[in-house]
This record gives structure tokens, sequence and C-alpha cells, in this order.
């Protein structure tokens, strides 16, 4: 049996991490999406967050409404320690379960990653970084957001960064724009990280 060893992928929003994440994958390597795991705390929490931030939350079908549960924390610091003591633990929980099945090397992809109760854990971190009009335009069209609302969601991660490089994980940059010929170099990046780790 390999050793098992963890890596982290992050980035700022919509910088593509989830398509750094899919050419991990087309490689073999298995990636968790914690993301995704947090709809599934936030369906296990539901009741939870119903009582704490309101039951107007609720759809129709009973599941929280993700984007008015956003909008009703995002800014507020207070709202949003409440929201992440009610989801973090299941989703580190989740996490936890998925990585006793893994051996060799396995990534996490997560948002929030510094958070994770696997953060201490990393070999290394994949940090991925595009150009803010790529970014910007990206959150346009997937997203769907006014544009001032998305201007206060890039400005609210000013200070993201510093927490992954104050540590003794290795990390490793790559630019995701999207372009043709920097698609190919972000796949030689790559291969390179994966030789290393």
């Amino acid at each position: 049996m390999a050793q098992r060893q963890i890596a982290g992928l992050t980035g700022l929003y919509c910088a593509g991490k989830n398509y750094v994440a899919s050419l991990l994958e087309k490689r073999g390597v298995p990636v968790l999406d914690v993301d995704k795991l947090g709809h599934e705390a936030l369906r296990a929490e539901r009741e939870s967050i119903a009582r704490r931030f309101g039951a107007d939350l609720l759809n129709g079908a009973g599941e929280i409404d993700r984007r008015a549960l956003g909008e009703r924390v995002f800014g507020k610091p207070g709202e949003l320690a409440a929201l992440e003591a009610l989801v973090h633990p299941a989703a580190n929980a989740l996490t936890e379960a998925w990585l006793d099945t893994q051996e060799g090397l396995c990534v996490i992809n997560a948002a929030l990653l510094h958070r994770s109760t696997v953060f201490p854990r990393l070999k290394a971190v994949i940090l991925v970084r595009a150009p803010f009009p790529v970014r910007f335009f990206r959150a346009l069209r997937r997203d769907k957001i006014p544009p001032p609302s998305l201007l206060k969601r890039f400005l609210s991660q000013r200070s993201f960064g510093p927490q992954y490089f104050s540590g003794k994980t290795d990390i490793y940059t790559v630019c995701n724009s999207g372009l043709p010929l920097s698609g190919r170099a972000l796949e030689s990046r790559l291969d390179l990280i994966l030789k290393g780790l």
C-alpha cells in the first residue's frame, strides 16, 4: 500500500481551481471538492441553519437557498463565523472520512483550505492564480451577480495568500488565464509539480 500524501488546491474567487482539479483527475490523482462537501454539510445542518438565520432560507423542497444565505452572511464577520461554526465541523468530518479511503497522492480542493483540519498535514499547496479581468468576467458569466456585488466579493479576498506562504508547506503557484498557450503551460507546470510530489 502506497503511503498517503495530501496536497491542497486553492485559489482566489474564479481563478479556475476546479479546472485545475479536473486536470489533476485526468492524471489519475483523486481530488476531493470540499465546496461540494459544504453543500452536503449545509443539507445536514439545514435545521440548525434555519433556526439561526431564518426559516425563510428553506425553499419549497426544504433545502437551504445558498444564494440567499450567502447574501445574509456576506460582509458580516459575526454572521459568517456563526455559519462556519455550524458547517465546518460537518465538512471536516466528511473530509477525514474520504481521506481514510485514500492511499498515495490525493488532493483536497477547497476555497478555505487554511481553515480545514487537514491543512497542517499538507505536503504541498497548489495555489491557482488568474488575472483580475479574467476572474471578473468568469464570475459575471458563471454566477450572474451584479458587478458592484462582484467587486465587493473580490475586495473581501484582499488578504488571501499570507496564511499559505507563512507556513512550512511547499507552495506551487499555477496560472490559469484560460488562453490556449497558457493552457499548455499550465499542463506542463502541473506535470512538473506532480513529479516533485
